[in-house]
């Protein structure tokens, strides 16, 4: 069964890996065997994490991009094959989500959010998928959000951008199946550094069944099923990891 969640031998390209979930999960994938490319906007953050990872005994490389840019998307591509010649593993984790009352976005707000959790992932997903399609195959991973299908007041760009994700999610794995699996975390409340701007209360309790937030590392075993054999039957799926949000 071990084997089922080894990814010796992979190499996993995280956005926004520095912090957060993505830090968990960059962490995780190289306990279970992956090199790490670790990619954020504070080159100093992704340095910090990809030692991390070297600590562990594998290969990390940390690379300063801004998720929300075309053109650092696919400079990023081509940095990451240059580095190692492959990514097996894609998660497109860099996301934001403020909340501003509808009537007060702008319009550079609405095109940033919508670029950092849809354009952004859409570009590096493209290019990574047609890679592997033309490779050995490999899997990518969409951290969504419960906002894409339970949305609330004064979040319409972000659960917009995120209900796009989902979409994409769908399409990309019947473009590039059978030997590309792309599926997508449906992450709920968690307990990461945006939970700082909470409030007492809703660090402590959340509207789902299991009445709190979850903590980051909560977060690895639904990434671990996705990015590994484990989950070799499963693509163009949104797997729910919310604690179950109502």
């Amino acid at each position: 069964m071990d084997n089922l969640f080894s990814l010796e031998g992979k190499v996993a390209l995280v956005t926004g890996g520095s912090r957060g979930l993505g830090r968990e999960m960059c962490l995780a994938f190289a306990k279970a065997g992956a090199d790490i490319i670790v990619a954020s906007r504070k080159l100093d953050a992704c340095q910090a994490v990809a030692e991390e990872v070297r600590a562990l005994g594998r290969r990390g490389e940390a690379i300063q991009v801004n998720a929300s840019n075309w053109d650092d998307m696919d400079r990023l591509a081509e940095a990451a094959y240059y580095a190692f010649g492959r990514v097996d593993i894609l998660v497109n984790n860099a996301g934001m989500s403020p909340a501003i009352p509808s009537h007060d976005v702008s319009e550079q707000w609405f095109d940033k959010i919508v670029s950092l959790n849809f354009k952004g992932p859409f570009r590096l997903a493209a290019n990574i998928a047609k890679r592997m399609k033309d490779g050995d195959g490999g899997v990518i991973i969409n951290t969504s959000s419960t906002g894409a299908l339970v949305p609330l007041p004064a979040v319409v760009p972000y659960s917009g951008a995120k209900a796009a994700l989902n979409a994409m999610t769908v399409s990309l794995a019947r473009e590039y199946g059978p030997k590309v699996r792309v599926n997508a975390i449906s992450a709920g409340p968690f307990l990461t550094d945006i939970s700082k701007a909470w409030t007492e209360e809703a660090r402590e309790t959340a509207s789902n069944s299991l009445r709190r937030p979850g903590r980051p590392e909560e977060i690895v075993t639904t990434a671990l099923y996705l990015a590994s054999p484990a989950s070799s039957f499963t693509t163009g799926a949104i797997i729910r990891c919310d604690g179950g949000q109502s």
